[in-house]
């Protein structure tokens, strides 16, 4: 349990530390993203991003698990 809390930990200040270009990628704004805006409402759905997160993670572990 202490080494995957310490692995996560690693991950997230690695993630911290390159956040400022990981920013300007467009996941977010991807095509396929729904994203809804009318006069007093906005809706953002990320449904492709989501799916390439998934996929991406789900190569990351299977790659891994090997």
């Amino acid at each position: 349990m202490q080494q995957i809390l310490i692995t996560l930990g690693i991950i997230f200040l690695i993630l911290g530390l390159l956040w400022p270009w990981l920013s300007q990628l467009p996941l977010g704004r991807l095509p396929g993203d729904i994203h809804i805006e009318r006069e007093n409402f906005s809706f953002h759905f990320p449904l492709m991003t989501g799916l390439v997160i998934s996929v991406a993670l789900t190569l990351i572990l299977w790659w891994l698990r090997k």
